[in-house]
């Protein structure tokens, strides 16, 4: 596979090959201008990386609006960008971000929720309702049709239930409004309803809604709160893979590739109003997940288990159903987890 690097550092190869899977539908963005939140984020640089490519290799003639509360830090890592003619910035926070800011754009998708740099459920809460406003309001003037797509979460499911292994879009569980934790769920909950109800309100204006779960791929990072970008780092240091918990929560991986390619799709297809599940139904124990990374990267470490399972108590799933997205807009995964791994890693080792 042609590894050689391409814009914001990612495999060549792989932003290739989401350019190529969307196809004929980059077309729409011929001549158009979006607007992108979180475009500095991994799942951004992803959409970012793409858009470039095509509107570079198919003559698209498209603009895109980056907003971005420090574009100078991000600009200093990729130089490259400072100069790119169809890249414009707005500084600042999503929260304050007004109408007049995004003329003229017709496509937007709001990918901006930094729950890393949140300190309190408070901001989160604030970020994900807010900035969605913020985003909805600016793209809801104009003539014509404008499409937006809201990048949701599982979160909004809440926990699952004895006896449910995997979330379907109807699912009408919640996460538990007393606990400050939820706030980024309910922040989530909160935002896809002010898409609907935008959406009601002013004609031209279609809203469509990912609800994503989890990701591997180059540009993850290796060392935040990710489960699988921790174990890859230890794996590939020869060091012990340590779970602080009791190992059991199942988990599943959708390549970044894939969910670019997605994302582009539900952007020009997804029919308005409607929520889509982001990821894959292959899941795996959190412990298991770390002996399989240690397999497929040749870890020399251990893998250990800070607490024993609780006697009785039953796996606690996070697992999206995709059978919607299937069906609907014939999406499914194309890269496994085992290659998954391989290509982060070495996207890992060939950046330092």
């Amino acid at each position: 596979m042609d590894t050689e690097p391409h814009l914001l550092g990612l495999p060549r190869a792989d932003v290739a090959a989401v350019v190529a899977a969307v196809g004929p539908l980059w077309q729409r963005l011929a001549g158009q201008r979006l607007l992108l939140t979180g475009g500095t984020g991994f799942i951004g640089k992803w959409l970012l990386a793409s858009f470039l490519e095509a509107n570079r290799s198919l003559g698209l003639g498209a603009r895109v609006l980056m907003v971005s509360r420090r574009p100078e830090v991000f600009l200093a890592e990729y130089p490259d960008l400072a100069g790119a003619p169809e890249v414009e910035w707005w500084a600042g926070d999503v929260r304050d971000f007004t109408p007049a800011d995004a003329t003229g754009c017709t496509f937007a998708i709001h990918a901006a929720t930094d729950v890393v740099a949140s300190s309190t459920p408070a901001e989160i809460l604030d970020t994900c309702i807010t900035g969605t406003s913020r985003v909805l309001e600016a793209m809801s003037p104009g003539e014509g049709t404008r499409r937006v797509l809201l990048l949701s979460s599982g979160a909004v499911y809440g926990r699952a239930p004895e006896g449910v292994s995997h979330f379907s879009e109807d699912w009408p569980g919640a996460p538990d409004p007393l606990s400050p934790s939820s706030a980024y769920g309910e922040g989530k909950r909160a935002s896809e309803l002010l898409a609907a109800i935008a959406a009601n309100q002013h004609p031209g204006l279609e809203v469509a809604i990912a609800r994503c779960f989890a990701f591997v791929g180059p540009l993850l990072p290796l060392d935040k709160h990710f489960a699988i970008g921790n174990f890859i780092a230890s794996a590939m240091a020869g060091e012990d893979i340590r779970i602080s918990g009791d190992g059991t929560p199942l988990r599943s991986y959708l390549y970044a590739g894939d969910l670019a390619h997605w994302l582009w799709v539900m952007l020009f297809e997804a029919p308005s109003g409607r929520a889509y599940n982001v990821g894959s139904e292959d899941g795996l124990s959190i412990a298991d997940l770390a002996h399989r990374v240690n397999t497929v990267l040749g870890g020399t470490g251990a893998v250990r288990v800070a607490k024993s399972p609780q006697s009785g108590a039953a796996p606690q799933p996070y697992l999206p159903s995709v059978a919607r997205i299937r069906a609907e807009l014939k999406l499914s995964p194309t890269v496994g987890l085992d290659d998954a791994i391989r290509r982060t890693a070495h996207w890992a080792k060939e950046e330092g």
